[in-house]
């Protein structure tokens, strides 16, 4: 039913709930009143309104603020034994904000939280869509049933069905706006376009909405508008193309006028995004767009708010950066190619005990002092061992058990009720008294442990499961002496983490998320040593702490502390490859998304960070790693026999050392580019396809080599002396040579750190495709295993 939004925003704004039901939404007028008791208090939870049985209570807790959610659920848990199904609001006493509360329950599967946080003076849209699809018509009175109000209270709180219709929407959109790409051969490279436009698209609908684009918060609708008076089909070529490589890849004095005037103010962002793409390079201006595909993109990107906020439960828009990237993982996730999204809670345990010990490790090597003796860092786990012991493990250690599981203790055959579930007082969800009981026991002797200093090092923090990501801040903010700190620091902005099937960045997110509060302590201890010398009036050498004046003058060259960290993080830690090519470019997306959403005005934007030799696309398991590798292929006869290593093929080896050795350092020049202000982009630009240019002629031999390795003929009747049968092996293959592109890295020993969730499938599925050579692996069938 279509409802009055200007009247429901009166009620929400008001905190009138009883009018929003009745008037607003067509329920019905309810009185219950329900007694919750939780820790020996009892209050009540007062019902305004019901719909067919489906009633909805407001809850004011008694010390005028919201209950945290663990209490909300309990709250919730208590509320469904009287009425199953029911909406909670919960309100503070100010009446500044509200949280509303709908719980998932579906036969077999555990309950599922939904909740919607409104603030004081929010517009409320997001929450009014919501609203709007639980009101009734006297016209659906007589039919109404409590399946129907149920069936459309799910379809308006469940997130996951908003993220999906999002992602069922994209999908219809993203293949429409396919079918409009002239220009180009193949399906398969149209679609790898349409994902490029699409990304660039919708990373200017991010930064539009804040005002970043001439101030006009609908930029691009308005332009296509204005476009279209000067001719048909012409907002592609005449306005896009100037947009992404004059507008966003140059500074603003170094445009033409012309341009200038075109665009209107817009910002250099430079960052790879919107440079001249490798299908742009290939086949230039015979790509054509037509008005409608634009026209159909962004009425389906309009019925969304965007917005760069990193809370959103604390906004009432629909798309910001966090959910795009789920609804991307889905998107490019597909099955058939063994790909699976990972959760959060498994990405950031696999990142943080992986990358962490190696962080200890390395700064154990620099300054052992500070891992030995009664002064050591392990001192801080045993003089606060409950600080780095989880919640859900000390979930009811402190109360007493009821006499009747106490008494199993000592004596089995009194453990009658030990296979009963345990109240959630006590138990974590679906936990009996046999696993609460056994947890508990786990939880002392880990804590004795601590308490007795057993724990000293870094690995048996992931064998007890302990907080290992609160224990590095803690040292690192604790840090008395400036050898230590500058270990950590050495090894936080060296360390190359790799995800070897980055999908769209699930795991490289994670490592983000997971070096940055570390980087920050550094940061911050750094002031500190600096402040406490000032402070002390000695006198001092004037290159005292001079790195760590240096690292905190380069912050001062940003628009702030996180947006720095997080740029160097991107630009000098994270590694990507995957054989998707639209998975990179979504990666890529989100990253830029991840930066921008630290700059809140238009002056403070600085150029991106250009990725694209950080995130590769390509096939992990095709290509040469090593130079051990190109010298057997080189070196390998008809029959598999490796032959002697010519003075012609020692030569070739050479000049290709050489060759690597030149991108290598041209790669190193690149980045450090990136650092400098005042750059022009015209220089940047040209030393990326320089760049490009040396690593393509090294790729180009090493698939030459490779290909004979397949016992695939590289000379042909095609295009340069190509034959088709190598053509098509480079499209199925995708070689990706780690030795070319990694050089450096390679080089040093490799990564780091390796991450990530390999492609689960069968190999057979994947041989029609491309076959993996130079692996040995266990018996298995699965390709993860290569």
């Amino acid at each position: 039913m279509p409802i009055d939004v200007t009247r429901t925003r009166q009620c929400l704004s008001a905190f009138d709930f009883e009018p929003l039901f009745i008037n607003e939404l067509g329920w019905d007028r309810h009185t219950q009143t329900l007694e919750v008791s939780l820790d020996d208090h009892t209050f009540a939870l007062k019902a305004i309104a019901q719909k067919r049985g489906m009633i909805a209570f407001v809850c004011n807790w008694p010390d005028g603020h919201i209950p945290d959610y663990a209490v909300r659920r309990k709250i919730e848990h208590q509320i469904a034994k009287s009425v199953h199904e029911h909406l909670i609001i919960y309100t503070d006493a100010d009446k500044g904000k509200q949280r509303w509360q709908w719980v998932k329950r579906e036969l077999g599967k555990p309950a599922v939280c939904r909740e919607h946080a409104y603030y004081r003076g929010q517009p409320g849209d997001a929450l009014i869509q919501k609203l709007a699809a639980i009101a009734f018509t006297l016209e659906e009175e007589e039919n109404l049933t409590i399946v129907d109000v149920t069936g459309r209270t799910r379809a308006a709180f469940d997130v996951e069905r908003v993220t999906r219709r999002f992602y069922d929407r994209f999908k219809t959109e993203h293949a429409a706006f396919l079918k409009f790409i002239k220009g180009i051969p193949g399906e398969e490279l149209q679609r790898w376009y349409a994902s490029v436009m699409i990304n660039r698209l919708m990373f200017i609908y991010f930064i539009q909405k804040k005002g970043f684009l001439d101030g006009d918060r609908d930029y691009l609708r308005n332009k296509l508008e204005q476009t279209r008076l000067s001719g048909k089909d012409r907002f592609y070529a005449d306005f896009l193309c100037p947009l992404f490589f004059e507008g966003f890849a140059k500074k603003e004095d170094e445009r033409t006028p012309a341009f200038n005037q075109l665009l209107g103010k817009v910002p250099f962002l430079n960052g790879g995004i919107f440079q001249l793409h490798q299908l742009e390079e290939l086949y230039g201006k015979g790509i054509h767009i037509a008005d409608t595909a634009f026209e159909k993109l962004f009425s389906f990107f309009e019925q969304y708010q965007w917005h760069l906020d990193e809370r959103p439960l604390r906004r009432d828009d629909e798309i910001n950066p966090d959910v795009l990237g789920y609804i991307f993982e889905k998107y490019i996730n597909q099955k058939q190619m063994g790909a699976y999204y990972t959760k959060e809670d498994i990405t950031g345990y696999i990142s943080q005990n992986t990358v962490i010990p190696w962080l200890f490790d390395i700064a154990r090597q620099k300054c052992r002092i500070a891992f030995e003796g009664e002064s050591s860092v392990w001192q801080l786990l045993q003089a606060d061992p409950d600080r780095y012991i989880y919640p859900a493990v000390k979930r009811g250690v402190g109360l007493s058990l009821p006499p009747e599981i106490a008494a199993g203790l000592g004596d089995v055959s009194q453990r009658t009720e030990w296979n009963r579930p345990a109240p959630e007082e006590y138990a974590l969800p679906t936990e009996i008294w046999r696993e609460v009981v056994a947890r508990r026991k786990r939880c002392e002797e880990v804590w004795t442990k601590l308490v007795e200093g057993e724990i000293r090092q870094i690995n048996d923090l992931i064998t007890f499961n302990l907080d290992i990501r609160q224990f590095a801040q803690d040292v690192i903010e604790n840090t008395e002496g400036p050898e230590l700190l500058r270990s950590f620091w050495h090894a936080l902005t060296k360390i190359t983490i790799l995800d070897p099937t980055c999908g769209s960045g699930a795991f490289l997110f994670a490592a983000l998320n997971m070096l940055e509060p570390l980087y920050e302590a550094c940061l911050n201890r750094m002031q500190v040593f600096l402040d406490d010398l000032e402070r002390s009036g000695e006198k001092h050498r004037p290159e005292k702490f001079s790195d760590f004046r240096q690292a905190l003058a380069e912050v001062e060259r940003h628009p702030n502390l996180r947006y720095f960290i997080l740029k160097s993080i991107i630009l000098n830690n994270l590694y990507g490859v995957d054989i998707m090519e639209e998975a990179v470019e979504i990666c890529k997306l989100r990253l830029f998304l991840k930066l921008v959403a630290q700059v809140e005005n238009v002056g403070e934007i600085e150029p991106l960070p250009d990725i694209d030799f950080n995130i590769c696309a390509g096939n992990t398991l095709v290509g040469f790693t090593t130079r051990q590798e190109i010298q057997r292929a080189m070196t390998m006869g008809q029959n598999a026999q490796i032959r002697m290593l010519s003075t012609e093929d020692m030569e070739t080896m050479q000049r290709i050392d050489e060759s690597a050795e030149i991108a290598d350092r041209a790669f190193r020049q690149f980045r450090q580019m990136q650092t400098q202000s005042g750059m022009d982009s015209g220089d940047f630009a040209d030393a990326k396809r320089e760049l490009r240019r040396r690593l393509q002629v090294l790729e180009d031999e090493l698939n030459i080599y490779l290909a004979s390795e397949y016992g695939v003929v590289t000379r042909g009747e095609g295009p340069k002396g190509i034959g088709l049968a190598y053509q098509q092996w480079l499209t199925s293959h995708k070689p990706f040579h780690w030795f070319v592109d990694f050089y450096g890295i390679m080089k040093n020993g490799g990564f780091d750190v390796i991450i990530g969730n390999p492609p689960f499938v069968e190999y057979s599925k994947v041989k029609g495709d491309y076959t993996v050579r130079g692996y040995k692996t266990e018996s298995c069938g699965n390709l993860y295993a290569f």
